[in-house]
């Protein structure tokens, strides 16, 4: 059984605050502050810096939070795994990007639970840095992203190899063209990802290496949700710079156009990631297998 004190601990930092935790947990505020300063005697280290009113973490509370996620993820694990040995069923966690998500990996892990009786997915959406995070502490159970990571027992699987284009409405001036230059493009107002996602930057890492800026066009606006932005340039309020697998659909039946940009090549890989004491091969070999099919008959 995990040690209640990490519960404890998890529970403050979630609420912030002690007696809110308490609530939550059903337990007395005196109980709450007993663990935590039981916790603290234990290890060694002060877990949380007391100000009027406010809770911070230690450098040192960090790292036992970490680590308390991690061994809570350990355990649900755990539990889920003697479920499955006794009932003979597959659970799966999968993360994803926003941009998988809008692209046929979330049809493909349907396909492939519509096709596997038995299987359960759970699908979680999140940034990469999360995503590597919940896997590293085995919060999920596969991440598929765009790129990859080099971390000890993360393994790596191309699932798919994507660029990015300039997506316009058909009415857009440009769409009658074979490609976009950077002074076309600057004429446009544009409508991109927010600036921490993958898709940005690799668009803005690519303007960099030919010495050009972000800062020389004309971003009116940024979002975070594809389906938003895919949903404005339909309506012809702007230009933006998106994976071709996020758009296939429409490009398919003829709703939005996509051109190569001249001079940017901005191609990524989409992988699967997993633990090296990942048990199920299968499902990868599947989950592969199921994609290419989807993605060929959208191309």
């Amino acid at each position: 059984m995990l040690d209640a004190k990490l519960d404890t601990l998890l529970a403050v930092c979630e609420k912030n605050n002690f007696t809110r935790a308490a609530e939550a947990l059903s337990l007395t505020q005196p109980a709450v502050s007993h663990h935590i300063s039981a916790l603290e005697e234990e290890l060694g280290v002060k877990i949380f810096h007391r100000g009027k009113g406010e809770l911070k973490l230690t450098p040192e509370g960090e790292i036992v939070v970490k680590y308390a996620k991690r061994m809570k993820a350990l355990y649900e694990r755990l539990q889920e795994k003697l479920i499955v040995a006794e009932k003979r069923v597959t659970r799966l966690r999968v993360g994803i990007t926003h941009t998988a998500e809008s692209s046929l990996t979330a049809e493909v892990l349907a396909k492939y639970g519509s096709l596997h009786s038995g299987v359960s997915i759970t699908i979680i959406a999140d940034t990469i840095n999360n995503l590597y995070d919940m896997l590293s502490s085995y919060e999920v159970d596969l991440a598929i992203v765009e790129g990859t990571v080099r971390e000890p027992g993360i393994n790596s699987l191309l699932l798919d190899t994507d660029c990015l284009v300039c997506v316009m409405s058909n009415n857009n001036a440009l769409a009658s063209k074979n490609m976009v230059t950077l002074n076309e493009l600057k004429r446009e107002k544009m409508i991109l990802r927010l600036p921490n996602s993958g898709t940005r930057n690799l668009f803005v890492s690519n303007l960099e290496s030919i010495n050009r800026s972000i800062e020389d066009f004309d971003v009116v606006l940024e979002v975070d949700n594809i389906a938003t932005i895919k949903d404005l340039i339909r309506k012809d309020l702007g230009v933006s710079i998106l994976p071709g697998s996020t758009c296939l659909n429409e490009l398919r039946k003829g709703k939005l156009t996509a051109l190569p940009i001249e001079n940017l090549s901005m191609i990524r890989e989409t992988n699967i990631l997993y633990h090296k004491d990942f048990e199920h091969m299968e499902v990868l070999d599947s989950i592969v297998r199921i994609y290419r099919e989807t993605a060929q008959k959208y191309r």
